[in-house]
C-alpha cells in the first residue's frame, strides 16, 4: 500500500514543556511529515511564533520533513503579523487555512499545503490553488469517499500536480468562531479566558440531555465528540489516489496510533479495540461513508469503548 503517514498540528492547548516533550518523542516515530504550529487561537502563547519556527527548523535540521501550520481564523493585525512570520520562516513550507495565508504564501513563492479549512470542493479550485503554489491539499473533513474519488479521477485526467492528504484519525475540526466557547463555559470573557483550555488536554466534551456525547469544545473551535477513524479503509483510500493519511495528535496514545497506522499501511491487520482514543470516545467514519459524521464505524470494528 503506497501511502505516506503524517502527523497533523496539535489542535489542543498544552503546556510548553508538554509540547516540547511531545515533538521530541514524535521525532522518533515512523512518520513521513510532521506538522506543527498554532492553528486555532492566537491567545495560546505557551510557544510564541519564534518558538514554533525554531522548533520546525530544528526538526528539519534533524532530517524530518516539516510543515508549519497557519492559524485558521485571522482576526486582527497581530494575527496577520504572526501569519507573515510563519510564511516568511525561510526554511519549511506552510499549511494555509484561509485565502489570506494563500495570498501571502503565493506572493512570497513559498510552497504550501491547502489545509482542510480551505473549503476546496472541486477541481477548478484545486487548479487555482496549484497555480498559486499549492503542492498538496487536505480535503474538507466532511467530504465523502465517492466525491473525493471523482475529484481525484478528474485531477488525474487534467494532470494536476497535487498530492492529496486525508484527515484519517482524531477529533474532527468542524468549525471556528470569533467567540470562545471554553471561556463562555466558565462565564469568562474571551479576552480574559484565564487560558482555561489548558485544563482540557483533549478539549471539553459536550453531551446531549440524554447524556450522549455530541461535540467537543476547544476554545474557538468546535470539534466532533467521536474520534474519526479511517484506518479500516486504508486500502480503498490508497486505491482512489490519496497520497497520505493524517493522524491528529491527542493528549495520550498518539505514538500507539501512529504505530498502528504504519502497521496497517504495511498490510498488517490492526485490532481497533487496541487503539487509544481521546476520552475513550467512539470511533466514527460516517462522513467517509456519505452519512452523518457522528455515525460510528461498523460494529465488527468495535467502535465504542
Amino acid at each position: 500500500m503506497n501511502l505516506k503517514l503524517t502527523l497533523g498540528p496539535a489542535l489542543f492547548f498544552w503546556p510548553r514543556e508538554t509540547v516540547y516533550a511531545f515533538y521530541e518523542e514524535a521525532a522518533t516515530w515512523p512518520l513521513d511529515t510532521i506538522y506543527l504550529g498554532e492553528a486555532v487561537c492566537s491567545r495560546r502563547q505557551q510557544l510564541r511564533t519564534a518558538d514554533w519556527i525554531d522548533l520546525a527548523h530544528r526538526l528539519a535540521d534533524a532530517g524530518h520533513d516539516v510543515v508549519l501550520s497557519c492559524q485558521a481564523l485571522t482576526e486582527s493585525e497581530s494575527d496577520l503579523k504572526r501569519l507573515r512570520r510563519v510564511v516568511g520562516n525561510g526554511r519549511v513550507r506552510v499549511e494555509t487555512n484561509d485565502l489570506g495565508a494563500v495570498h501571502l504564501a503565493s506572493s512570497a513563492g513559498v510552497p504550501f499545503v491547502a489545509g482542510c479549512h480551505s473549503n476546496i470542493y472541486n477541481v477548478d479550485t484545486l487548479a487555482l490553488m496549484a497555480s498559486m503554489g499549492a503542492v498538496s491539499w487536505v480535503p474538507p473533513i466532511e467530504m465523502d469517499r465517492d466525491t473525493l474519488a471523482a475529484i481525484l479521477a478528474e485531477c488525474r485526467a487534467r494532470a494536476l500536480p497535487l498530492e492529496t492528504e486525508l484527515f484519517a484519525w482524531g477529533r474532527l475540526p468542524l468549525a471556528l468562531s470569533a467567540r470562545c466557547f471554553t471561556a463562555r463555559h466558565y462565564n469568562l470573557k474571551k479576552d480574559d479566558c484565564q487560558f482555561k483550555c489548558l485544563e482540557h488536554a483533549d478539549g471539553a466534551r459536550l453531551s446531549t440531555r440524554e447524556g450522549k456525547g455530541f461535540l467537543t469544545v476547544n476554545g474557538i473551535q468546535t470539534m466532533s465528540d467521536g474520534c474519526h477513524a479511517l484506518l479500516p479503509h486504508l486500502t480503498d483510500i490508497a486505491a482512489i489516489g490519496v497520497s497520505a493519511v493524517r493522524v491528529s495528535p491527542q493528549a495520550t496514545g498518539t505514538a500507539e496510533v501512529v504505530a498502528a497506522f504504519r502497521r496497517a499501511i504495511a498490510g498488517d491487520v490492526v485490532e481497533m479495540d487496541s487503539l487509544p482514543r481521546p476520552d475513550g470516545a467512539c470511533l466514527v467514519d460516517g462522513y467517509w461513508r456519505g452519512e452523518a459524521g457522528i455515525n460510528p464505524i461498523g460494529e465488527h470494528h468495535h467502535a465504542c469503548a
